[in-house]
């Protein structure tokens, strides 16, 4: 996985702006270190953080814009190919199971889905996905894009600029990163332990 405080370094805002908008819509982008590469993005604005990225605006800003717009290219490619990607054989990154937990994760959130997706990592890739393959009306998609997208975007990178000012966190980065990582994964863990639940208790009464 890219290292984000040297993708950062590196490439500034254009860094985070690509990788933001690629890890949204884009199936490639599934692996990419979306929640991390904010909150470092929030902290290097600090100045605590050397103030190696622009202001915290921009840097809010352009995550917000290219959140939005990945998603919306997701939403427009599924809604292209439509139910082609249901039948074509498991590749490397679209794989029926991935495509059926996001469409699950949709199915049990309603319109939240997009919104909360935002935050699960492998799920929110394949939403945009999976929402244009089930013709989620787009305005509908769209509305909630807006709002997932801005607060994820504006809640990590805050945090990152806040957090990044406190000592403790300043001498163990790496330890706050992976534990942003870490609650990010959370409700994904929560969501294949559920379904293991009722597989098992599927099983005992068949």
């Amino acid at each position: 996985m890219l290292d984000p405080e040297s993708l950062l370094a590196a490439g500034g805002l254009l860094a985070l702006i690509a990788v933001v908008f690629v890890e949204s819509g884009l199936l490639v982008g599934l692996f990419l270190p979306g929640d991390s590469l904010l909150f470092i993005a929030g902290f290097l604005a600090s100045p605590a953080g050397g103030s190696v990225m622009p202001a915290l605006g921009l840097v809010i800003l352009g995550a917000f814009v290219a959140a939005v717009v990945g998603d919306q290219v997701g939403y427009s490619i599924g809604t292209a190919a439509g139910r082609r990607y249901l039948d074509r054989p498991d590749g490397r990154f679209f794989t029926r199971e991935r495509y059926e937990r996001a469409r699950h994760f949709m199915a049990r959130h309603g319109w939240r889905a997009v919104v909360l997706a935002r935050f699960v990592p492998i799920v929110r890739t394949f939403t945009p996905l999976a929402a244009g393959v089930a013709e989620m009306p787009r305005r509908r998609f769209t509305t909630a894009n807006l709002v997932g997208g801005l607060i994820w975007a504006a809640s990590l990178p805050a945090l990152g600029w806040w957090l990044g000012n406190l000592r403790l966190v300043h001498d163990n980065l790496e330890a706050a990163v992976l534990a942003i990582v870490a609650l990010s994964l959370l409700p994904m863990v929560r969501e294949v332990v559920a379904a293991r639940r009722r597989a098992v208790g599927g099983d005992a009464t068949g």
